[in-house]
């Protein structure tokens, strides 16, 4: 079965068109109103699909449907040994991962939602264990906003609470959520619901500024050295851009402007320059180091900033399937 090159919003249009108008308009009912935009918009400049590259995103919708249906049924441990069976050990890890991180979303569906400033006041005061359960619900960006203006006197420890938090269950999330929000959604009712972890703080980390990371990478390798590290190798910094490879390199630096890559070399170590350089055209070396001989007095900050942009980039394009990150799980 070949794999797919659709995105995540093109596969779920594709299953929408292969379902038919009929059955389509029916499932239209139970979607919130910004998917049913989303997939109408896809559905509308959707080009034409291969008839092999449609079966490979309707096979991958059915194993999905497959994976939260034994999950739901039988749990976690039960979930992983069907689907394991059913479709191989890496594949099966894959949906089941992919199933609980859907699940998990269906829970605080409102803090979502909330500017993270509201959600900041909501929960000023409350316990770190209470904070990091609440983040672990939140976005990513909502979360990396939040950790960077709590008081420092916690911040490491929520972070690390995050990442140890593994299974929360559904009974002590109600409650929770009952005091953020009076009227609210039962949760979906399963033993366990994974909540944190280290793949989430990873990801959260990745998008507080640097300032910020250095900070928490500091305290938290004095208590727990080991934690420290296990996060930073999930993580994707810049740093890490010798990691990819040329065709990667050369895709991220199509979208960056040259000034923006030049701010960020003034303070890129030698490999991290060497690589990038390599894989640039010519032209576009020579505009970089032009830029870079004229920049003086450039604040440590104003580089940190440059860097975060090229890595946002970089994950952008993972996340579209434009780019692979080999880091971590």
């Amino acid at each position: 079965m070949a794999e797919s090159k659709l995105n995540s919003k093109q596969k779920a249009a594709q299953v929408v068109i292969s379902l038919g108008s009929d059955v389509a308009a029916g499932v239209y009912k139970y979607l919130q109103e910004d998917d049913i935009e989303k997939i109408t918009y896809e559905i509308a400049r959707q080009e034409t699909v291969s008839p092999n590259e449609a079966e490979a995103v309707l096979e991958e919708f059915y194993q999905l449907c497959v994976a939260q249906k034994v999950y739901l049924e039988g749990g976690v441990l039960y979930a992983k040994n069907v689907l394991e069976k059913a479709f191989g050990a890496q594949q099966g890890i894959a949906l089941l991962e992919r199933v609980t991180k859907t699940l998990k979303t269906k829970a605080f569906e409102f803090i979502r939602k909330a500017d993270y400033k509201n959600l900041m006041n909501m929960i000023v005061g409350e316990h770190p264990q209470t904070i990091a359960l609440i983040l672990s619900y939140a976005r990513a960006d909502q979360a990396s906003a939040i950790i960077a203006e709590l008081p420092k006197s916690i911040r490491v420890e929520v972070v690390e609470r995050i990442a140890r938090m593994d299974k929360t269950s559904p009974e002590i999330i109600r409650q929770v959520e009952s005091i953020l929000e009076k009227k609210f959604e039962s949760v979906v009712s399963v033993d366990l619901l994974e909540v944190g972890g280290i793949n989430y703080i990873a990801e959260i980390m990745n998008g507080v500024d640097r300032g910020t990371e250095k900070y928490i990478f500091d305290e938290l390798s004095k208590t727990d050295a080991k934690l420290a590290d296990e996060i930073r190798k999930r993580m994707f910094v810049f740093e890490d851009i010798i990691t990819l490879d040329g065709m990667g390199i050369q895709r991220f630096l199509r979208e960056v402007e040259t000034r923006e890559m030049a701010v960020a070399l003034k303070g890129a170590n030698p490999e991290v320059m060497r690589i990038i350089f390599e894989n640039m055209s010519q032209r576009m070396r020579e505009t970089v180091e032009s830029e870079m001989e004229y920049l003086h007095n450039i604040r440590m900050r104003d580089v940190d900033e440059a860097q975060q942009k090229v890595v946002a980039i970089i994950r952008r394009l993972e996340e579209e399937g434009e780019s692979v990150i080999r880091k971590g799980g």
